[in-house]
């Protein structure tokens, strides 16, 4: 078995013929943004599929092990699944005010929560056509998906969440069915209601991946740095508490805001996504500079545990940093594989 096999977080750039990445630069799409593709309505499947070969074969030029799709066919992490679901209206978006006090658009839930149809199985299949190596398909997680909708059915945030719950539970269950090797749940929003989390988040996270039998990832961040620029904590207000989930894998960022590893003995039952990438710089790491983050996490995850990794989506870099940094993330782990051998 390899160890310290390489993997990517789930987004890749989309190339600029495909999407606009001006406008995109500007924000993180929680409702539909249509107006964000260049392409035609009735050519958009066939530009998705040919950039999402192109994302495929630079991470395989790059050499990573464990590989997605790029998230090419995708606005954001999230609205993507969520737009397809039915009882959640996408188009006529409410206004909300965040944390940071921005006004954001957010899909209305004005009816029960129900899968229309699987989302995501034909873009395992077109991955699983087109490479030989390991490959993982990501999903907004339950807890994220509630905090970045606009309740107008359920009696409150728990219930709500646990009806996306149940039908991410529906999509990795069919995922795993079409021959997914690892499926990820995106959850970045555990950071930003620590209340919440700690009362329901867990639970949710469980119910959605019930019955899984494959490996699970739960992948939190600090936010895409593009759209979170500056300082970033030195600890997760809501991370030991996944010890009891049932996820095999933690996805945490880990190089740009120079975690505190410590806290990472209070999951020595699960194996770690250490992000050893940093996406807040546009400087391009050498392998030696990935190794000593490596060598760094091992100090506090066993070499049979770490899975190195970008910090976040690569989603908002330009495409030559993406591939260059990937590039960079295998040769790291090459060196210090050579090193434990």
């Amino acid at each position: 078995m390899l160890i310290l096999p390489t993997t990517v977080v789930g987004s890749y750039p989309q190339p600029d013929w495909l999407i606009d990445r001006a406008m995109l630069s500007k924000v993180v799409p929680r409702a539909n943004m249509h107006e964000l593709w260049r392409i035609p309505p009735e050519r958009l499947k066939e530009a998705q599929d040919d950039a999402t070969l192109l994302a495929i074969r630079d991470m395989e030029r790059a050499g990573i092990d464990i590989i997605t799709d790029g998230e090419m066919r995708r606005e954001s992490y999230s609205n993507y699944f969520v737009a397809a679901l039915e009882g959640v209206d996408a188009d006529n978006p409410a206004v909300i005010t965040n944390a940071a006090g921005r006004q954001v658009r957010v899909p209305r839930v004005n009816a029960p929560i129900k899968r229309r149809h699987a989302v995501e199985v034909r873009d395992l299949q077109f991955l699983r056509a087109n490479t030989d190596r390991q490959i993982k398909i990501t999903l907004p997680g339950p807890f994220t998906m509630a905090q970045q909708a606009h309740n107008e059915f359920y009696g409150d945030i728990d219930e709500m969440a646990m009806a996306f719950a149940a039908v991410v539970n529906q999509e990795v269950l069919d995922l795993q069915a079409a021959g997914a090797d690892v499926i990820q749940l995106d959850e970045p929003w555990l950071r930003n209601d620590p209340v919440a989390a700690n009362r329901f988040a867990v639970k949710a996270i469980n119910r959605a991946l019930e019955g899984v039998t494959i490996p699970t990832v739960v992948h939190l961040c600090f936010g895409y740095a593009a759209v979170v620029p500056g300082q970033k904590p030195t600890g997760y207000s809501f991370l030991t508490q996944l010890a009891d989930s049932t996820a095999h894998q933690i996805s945490i960022e880990c190089a740009q805001p120079a975690l505190d590893l410590g806290m990472l003995k209070d999951l020595s039952n699960k194996k770690i996504l250490l992000g050893v990438i940093d996406l807040g710089s546009p400087k391009i790491e050498t392998g030696e500079d990935v190794a000593v983050r490596i060598r760094a996490g091992l100090k506090h995850v066993s070499a049979d545990r770490m899975i190195p990794a970008p910090d976040c989506g690569m989603k908002y870099l330009p495409r030559a940093t993406a591939f260059a940094k990937l590039k960079a993330l295998a040769d790291g782990a090459a060196i210090v594989r050579r090193e434990l051998s």
